[in-house]
Order: C-alpha cells, then sequence, then structure tokens
C-alpha cells in the first residue's frame, strides 16, 4: 500500500492512497474459501464447490464488501499511525472511477483535525455571583397566586359580570340549522377566560339566572371547522345558574389541597421552590459570564467544515426566529452572514474547550443522570412515558442530545469550582433585568 500526503495546511490533512490490485484480490479470495465451507449449489456436496462457481456466483457482492473494508481499515490504521483526531468522519473518495476488477484501488482521504486546545489558568477567572433572598413579599405572590388558581364558585342572586361564572345550556345554529359540536348542557363557563369565541362571553356580561338569550357573533375566520370559519352564527343560551367567585381562605384547610400539613408548611415549601427558581436563574446568569470570559480568554484555530456547518446551523435557527409562521424546512437555504459565523465561532470554540477540559478531568454523564432526564422529558408525554422512553433508549442521537447538556453543566461547575466567585444580593427585578441583557447582547 503507497500512502502520499498531499496537503498538509493547519488543521487539513489530504492523502493520496493506493491498495494493490493484489491485496483486494487476495481479500476476495479469502472471502470465497470462507464462504466455500457453507455454501450448497446443486450437483456439489458441502464445501466442494469450485471456486470459479462460486466467483461467477458471489465475485461482485463480495468485491464491493471486500473493497468497503479494506477501504475502512486502511484509513483506521492510516489515522492510528498518524495519532490523528479527526473532527468528523474522513471524507472518502475513490479516484479511479473506471475500477475494474484486478486494478489497483486509488483513494483520496480528507479530513481536518481537532485542534490542540491550550491550557486555562481557570484560578484566574473572577465572577460575581447574582443572589436574590426569598422576601415575604414573594412568598405572598406565589400564595396569592395558588388561591387565584383555586377559587371557589357559589351561587348568587344577581346579574353576571365579569370573573363570574355562568352555568348554561346552549345551541349554536347556522343558517337557523344546529350545526356539529355547538352544543352543550350544564356548560360552567367563566367571563372572561376567553375560553369560547371572540364576543361570545361579552354578550352574557349582566344575565340572570333563568335568561335565556340569544348570541349573534361571526366566526373567526381561522376556526378549525372550515364550513364554520368566517361565518354568522347565533347561540341559543339557557342560563341556568350565575356564581361569584370566592376567594379561598389561606388556613391549614387551604394548605391540605396541596397535600401540606399546615399553612406553614406551605409557606414553607413555597419558599424554597421560589428560593430554587432564583438560583436557577442565578446560575445561568453566572455560566453566561463564565462563557463570555473563556470566550474572550481562549482562541485557537477551528476546524473549518465544523465551523461552515455551525455557521448554517446558527443562520438557519436565527432565520426561523424571525419567521415563526413557516413549519418545516422547505424554504430557500439561509446563507450565513459574519453575524452568523461569529456566533457559530464562539460556539464551536467553547464546545471543544468544555469537551477537552471534560475529557482531561474524566467527567462523564452517569446512566442515573440520564435516566433522571429522561424521565423529566418523559412526562411532558402523559400516557406515552413508556413508548417516549423505549424510542430514546433505541435512538442514540437523542441519547447524545441528552447528555450533551448534562455533561456541560458539569464541566462548567468544574471549572466554577477553580475561578474567585463572589456573591452580591440584588433584587428579583435586577436579575431578571441582568438576564434580558445578556439575551439581547446574544442576537
Amino acid at each position: 500500500m503507497q500512502v502520499t500526503e498531499s496537503k498538509s495546511d493547519g488543521l487539513i490533512r489530504v492523502y493520496d492512497i493506493t491498495i494493490p490490485g493484489e491485496t483486494l484480490e487476495s481479500k476476495v479470495t479469502s472471502k470465497l474459501m470462507e464462504a466455500r465451507g457453507t455454501v450448497e449449489l446443486k450437483g456439489f456436496r458441502k464445501g466442494k464447490v469450485p471456486l470459479k462457481l462460486l466467483r461467477q456466483r458471489f465475485g461482485q457482492s463480495l468485491l464491493g464488501e471486500s473493497i468497503q473494508e479494506l477501504v475502512d481499515g486502511t484509513v483506521r490504521d492510516l489515522v492510528a499511525e498518524k495519532e490523528h483526531r479527526p473532527a468528523m468522519t474522513p471524507d472518502i473518495k475513490m479516484t479511479n472511477e473506471d475500477f475494474n476488477e484486478g486494478d489497483d484501488i486509488s483513494l483520496t482521504v480528507a479530513y481536518e483535525l481537532l485542534p490542540d486546545v491550550p491550557p486555562v489558568d481557570f484560578s484566574g477567572i473572577e465572577l460575581e455571583k447574582m443572589v436574590v433572598k426569598v422576601e415575604e413579599s414573594a412568598v405572598d405572590e406565589a400564595l396569592g397566586r395558588l388561591a387565584a388558581d383555586a377559587v371557589n364558585y357559589e351561587t348568587a342572586k344577581k346579574a353576571a359580570e365579569d370573573k363570574d361564572q355562568v352555568v348554561i345550556d346552549f345551541l349554536g345554529k347556522m343558517d337557523g340549522e344546529p350545526f356539529d359540536g355547538g352544543a352543550a348542557e350544564d356548560f360552567p363557563l367563566v367571563l372572561g377566560s376567553n375560553q369560547f369565541v371572540p364576543g361570545f362571553e361579552e354578550q352574557l356580561v349582566g344575565v340572570k339566572a333563568g335568561d335565556e338569550k340569544t348570541v349573534e357573533l361571526t366566526m373567526p375566520e381561522e376556526y378549525g371547522n372550515a364550513e364554520l370559519a368566517g361565518k354568522a352564527v347565533t347561540f341559543d343560551v339557557t342560563v341556568k345558574e350565575v356564581k361569584a367567585p370566592q376567594a379561598a381562605e389561606l388556613d391549614d384547610e387551604f394548605a391540605k389541597r396541596f397535600g401540606m400539613e399546615s399553612l406553614d408548611s406551605l409557606k414553607d415549601d413555597i419558599r424554597a421552590r421560589v428560593g430554587g427558581e432564583f438560583e436557577q436563574a442565578s446560575r445561568a446568569h453566572l455560566k453566561r459570564k463564565l462563557l463570555d470570559d473563556l470566550d474572550e480568554r481562549v482562541d485557537f484555530e477551528l476546524p473549518p467544515t465544523m465551523l461552515e456547518i455551525e455557521g448554517k446551523q446558527v443562520a438557519h435557527q436565527l432565520w426561523h426566529d424571525e419567521n415563526p409562521d413557516v413549519e418545516g424546512h422547505d424554504h430557500p437555504e439561509v446563507e450565513p452572514t459574519e453575524d452568523h459565523l461569529k456566533i457559530a465561532r464562539r460556539r464551536v470554540m467553547l464546545g471543544l474547550l468544555l469537551a477537552h477540559v471534560g475529557s482531561e478531568n474524566d467527567i462523564s454523564v452517569t446512566e442515573d443522570e440520564l435516566r433522571d432526564v429522561m424521565i423529566q422529558q418523559a412526562r411532558q408525554y402523559p400516557g406515552q412515558e413508556r413508548q417516549f422512553i423505549e424510542w430514546v433508549q433505541g435512538n442514540q442521537q437523542a441519547i447524545n442530545e441528552m447528555q450533551a447538556p448534562i455533561f456541560e453543566d458539569k464541566v462548567v461547575d468544574l471549572i466554577l469550582g477553580q475561578a474567585k466567585i463572589t456573591e452580591k444580593t440584588v433584587t428579583k427585578d435586577e436579575l431578571e433585568k441582568a438576564l434580558e441583557d445578556l439575551e439581547t447582547e446574544s442576537v
């Protein structure tokens, strides 16, 4: 076998390789000999089929299989011999397109190397962590939201107002004829909830129990039923009951509705959850500031193809962010701009840096950590959790996508553990404003 390096430019390597025809012939013959012991053909005993006949029957398929194995093995040996770390799968091309059996195999193998990541003294990084104390006002606010969601409705002898609940029978008609799906009995409707099509609830403000009212409106143009979309319809409504909202009593009985023994224990639980939310937001801000610092601190050559691919992904992603109404990918290709490539460069460089640090420190994602995330995501599909988990377990790409953020966070924690972190107490609004500012900077 002959190997010639035809290009060595930065991280790019290109090799011209020739595999002798004799090597290929030997490979094919070896496979024919292996098959000979198992193949049965009419008129011949097992293991006694002539090689010439086997070659006529199976030669072409074994030739293709042998070429693939020789090429894969040759490239694998080349990379191992050179002690290279390709950034992506090598690009392999046969250069003798008019190949005939017995000819040498001529190849061009091109790949880009993963760069050497320079060492970074993380102890020289100085960051400020924003800390938000959980004030009682935040606990009271969260408690108020729970109370609002747990509101009771009690019968009231009065005209219905916004926020009241009316219990109604209704029958929808178009051109005087009832239409499918337009009727219900004893339906509890909270006025102002926007549960029904625009204009329906507003016309029920002022009704009383026992009233009969005809609601007239035009169905929305985007209504799901095409036969009704944009059409004038009426609803014959009978009001059976008007109920007024009654705020929940914030006491121990209220707390038991949420699985707590007392109102104090409910407040403690809320305080812990609110504190957890503040901590998550604070860490997100700290992580972003760390990545900003690393982006300025580290610089090394990047694989061109990896950068190009990431640039296209950034351009595609931002295009969809700007065009949310476009679903799928049936649109013209989005060419990356300098801004897109700048974002891509940051992502690739930080990704390679974090991967290097993780590898150097033997960081990995445990089965328990992966399982916890898998279960958490499965909860987004009620009733289909088992199917989701089975799908993930059989999909390596999905597993990789779940592992990536876990791995990244563990590496970030390692770096933060070596950096100098000072704490600054701020308000909730100040933390939210700081996060918004960072998001604005990244666009």
